[in-house]
């Protein structure tokens, strides 16, 4: 793909940078092969209004992005032996991975120590990895210590003394001389359980922060090991690369590491990937994998064990994902989805699809055609025209006489939905039906009744979708608009016809977690907004200037426009966040004389938020104050400013996020933020929103800055668990997992063939997570 790529890219330089372009050719070739190089794709955007200089500008770092890393091709790594030497008191039988850890003698108190770790049983223990690594093979001198630096020193204790400066204070002092015969003056405020481990001759390793006062220095332990010297003197805590584990007040480091040390050596570990599939993807065997985890070599070592055991844990989160539910959609609707009919239907828009919505279009419309069940994510940002793909799927529906259903989570959202699928196929003869909690009883039985009969095609709702008394006729496609915000049973309930299932996300989602947050959901993007489109112009501003802001804002609101202004809370609390938003209201009706001032937040209820956007959506408000609750989709289209207070409280895809509000009509729009912290650090994160538009390429810069946990959708995906993984860094080891896991469940969807026993043994020790398709 890269030298697919490449290749027209050294083409087109070398012709002068004025050939493809003029065809859009560029274009196409973006939308073709691009799609895996958000680099590329940002430093080529809008290549054919560039003049030839700046062509070439891009060109060039288009094609240093595409430059080959110095990573060498997947090899079977080669193994170092580096085991340490095994208790004498063990007996050196072996032990199954099963084997509970009470069974096993690690000395006087271990089983209590271990139920605190939460480990149970021998293979528990050897999947304990540690939380970091230290380099402890060469100590530094005391001499070489800077003042703040973070050390690591080893040393026997030649004094020590305790002091309360007050009540309630106390402070344990220990002087260490180390190997150079420096000494170091070791302190810990408030902390008594660590006294009796303080004996005089007794050798310590600690790490802490270092001050330095002259010659001398001071480390505030921030964490102690106690060496006692292991096997013929041998030590796991020094001398060598160290795994610090996560363990708890009274339990050592040295203890872990010594009763890891018994599992690595009595367990026989086999492997439960083939030699063929480790040189396929470049694998240490897992033996290796794991003395290299616990006891590394050298940083070699380390490096590929961590790499072998990352991809274990994507590959059975992969599969974990992909079998659940899996009888449930080994068959689902099968629809004749033609070329003919998706071109009837595009011939009726008075619009053409993008290059994007076409691709993404024939991916919905090949799995409409295949026997098993559709599941599949359609993402794409604001504006890129998700809603006539949707709609463009449910026309194919209807063509083979099914039932479409679009769920939306709010009242406002399924309306706008309405409208725009009436508007899509009711001139092909598609009846679409609107079921939402705000029509009466008589109205509401009526939609029903219809739904039953088969008198409606699509029908557009909320919740009420799925309540008594609403029975299909023929449910053949189901879209779910904005999936999170509906609870499981809810997504359930609609599905339970297993129709085809689409869900809609305007969020964008980085590839590397949608292929595990999502996993079993075949992912289709629109990475392509459609032409005449006005970018919307950012500007990021101190909040010593927000005079200067709003003045901007009434000069909008003189020329007819509105605007949104959102404000942010430093805490979670409705009623701080009511009095936030009452009061930045009132100030604005002060700063703006003129303007009508709306307000919108999170205790209204949501016909009150429904009946304030229309009334906004109406003009009858100039200014929108809100808190976050504006809902994702909204569309006022006469909306062109949106200027978000304090946005270094938000993360980077929930800015882009509230900027979509704006930019959906014809004029140029507007997003100011506005800062009211002041760092290099805040200003360099909120420059990439200034800086870019591609959800994308925020959302990337989202996970590498916040890391998977802070974003949605983790815990359903079993996300959380991750020990090793980094979505951030992984999508090279996230894509050969998932593409192992299919193959496996392709050929053997119920691992049930014999050679694949231990990886099954493994995948059900390994916590089961829900998954979407079983989910709904």
């Amino acid at each position: 793909m890269q030298e697919k790529l490449r290749r027209p890219l050294e083409l087109e330089l070398a012709q002068g940078c004025q050939n493809r372009a003029v065809s859009g050719g560029m274009e196409r070739l973006l939308d073709n092969f691009a799609r895996p190089f958000p680099k590329v794709r940002e430093a080529l955007r809008g290549y054919g209004d560039l003049t030839v200089v700046a062509r070439e500008a891009a060109l060039r770092s288009a094609l240093a992005a595409l430059a080959p890393t110095s990573r060498p091709a997947p090899t079977a790594p080669t193994r170092v032996e580096n085991r340490p030497a095994l208790p004498p008191e063990s007996d050196g039988a072996p032990l199954a991975p099963g084997t509970e850890l009470s069974r096993v003698n690690f000395g006087p108190g271990a089983v209590k120590k271990f139920t605190a770790l939460g480990l149970h049983t021998l293979r528990d223990l050897l999947h304990e990895y540690p939380r970091r690594h230290e380099d402890r093979r060469a100590l530094p001198s005391l001499a070489q210590v800077e003042d703040g630096q973070k050390v690591t020193v080893e040393g026997v204790i030649v004094s020590k003394h305790r002091r309360t400066p007050r009540p309630g204070m106390l402070i344990l002092e220990v002087t260490l001389e180390n190997a150079w015969g420096e000494r170091v003056k070791c302190t810990w405020f408030n902390q008594a359980w660590v006294e009796k481990g303080l004996r005089d001759g007794a050798r310590l390793i600690v790490s802490g922060r270092a001050k330095r006062f002259g010659r001398s220095v001071q480390v505030a332990v921030e964490h102690m090991e106690s060496l006692s010297g292991g096997a013929g003197g041998e030590s796991l805590s020094s001398g060598r690369i160290i795994g610090v584990y996560d363990a708890r007040d009274g339990i050592s480091q040295e203890f872990v590491r010594r009763a890891v040390q018994v599992a690595l050596t009595r367990v026989p570990i086999g492997d439960y990937l083939t030699p063929r599939w480790r040189a396929q993807y470049g694998l240490t065997d897992l033996p290796d994998a794991l003395w290299g985890m616990h006891f590394p070599h050298d940083e070699a070592h380390l490096e590929r064990a961590t790499r072998r055991l990352k991809f274990d844990e994507y590959l059975f989160l992969e599969l974990r994902v992909l079998l659940q539910g899996e009888d449930a959609v080994l068959f689902g609707k099968r629809f004749g989805a033609t070329d003919a009919d998706m071109q009837t239907f595009e011939a009726g828009l008075p619009f053409a699809f993008t290059n994007a919505q076409r691709r993404v279009l024939y991916e919905i419309a090949d799995d409409m055609r295949a026997e098993r069940q559709m599941a599949r994510l359609l993402q794409g940002d604001v504006g890129s025209g998700k809603t006539a793909v949707a709609a463009c799927a449910l026309f194919l529906a209807w063509r083979d006489a099914y039932q479409g259903a679009l769920m939306a989570p709010t009242e406002i959202l399924a309306r706008q939905h309405y409208a725009s699928l009436t508007g899509y196929l009711g001139p092909h003869g598609v009846r679409v039906g609107l079921l939402i909690g705000a029509l009466g009883q008589k109205a509401k039985a009526e939609v029903q009744r219809q739904i039953a009969d088969g008198e409606l095609d699509v029908v557009v709702g909320t919740q009420a979708l799925i309540q008594e008394g609403v029975s299909w006729h023929n449910l053949g496609l189901a879209v779910v608009d904005e999936e999170h915000r509906f609870g499981v049973m809810q997504r359930r309930k609609l599905l339970a016809g297993r129709p085809d299932v689409l869900v809609m996300s305007a969020t964008p989602i980085p590839r590397s977690l949608a292929l595990t947050s999502y996993g079993d959901l075949e992912l289709s993007v629109i990475d392509e907004l459609p032409p005449g489109r006005t970018p919307i112009q950012t500007k990021l501003i101190q909040d010593t200037a927000r005079r200067q802001s709003y003045g901007f804002v009434m000069r909008q609101i003189r020329e007819g426009r509105q605007a949104y202004v959102v404000t942010a809370l430093i805490e979670e609390s409705e009623t701080l966040e009511l009095l936030a938003a009452t009061q930045l209201a009132d100030d604005l009706r002060v700063l703006l004389p003129e303007a009508r001032v709306g307000l919108l937040h999170g205790r209204m209820s949501a016909q009150e938020k429904d009946d304030v956007m229309e009334v906004f959506r109406r003009r009858e408000f100039d200014v929108l104050v809100s808190t976050t609750v504006i809902e994702v989709g909204v569309d006022v289209p006469n909306a062109t400013v949106m200027v978000i207070e304090n946005a270094e409280r938000f993360g980077l895809s929930q800015l882009h996020q509230l900027r979509g509000r704006v930019g959906r009509g014809s004029n140029q729009s507007y997003c100011i933020l506005v800062a009211g912290e002041h760092s290099q650090k805040t200003r360099k994160r909120l420059k990439i929103i200034e800086d870019s538009t591609d959800g994308f390429v925020i959302a990337e810069a989202d996970l590498k800055l916040r890391g998977h946990g802070e974003l949605r959708g983790t815990r359903q995906s079993g996300l959380d668990e991750l020990r090793l993984g980094d979505l951030g860094s992984d999508l090279e080891i996230i894509e050969q997992a998932r593409a192992l896991a299919k193959y496996l469940l392709h050929h053997d969807p119920t691992l049930s063939h014999p050679g694949l026993a231990y990886l099954k043994s493994e995948l059900q020790a390994r916590s089961s997570q829900v998954a979407y398709r079983e989910v709904i």
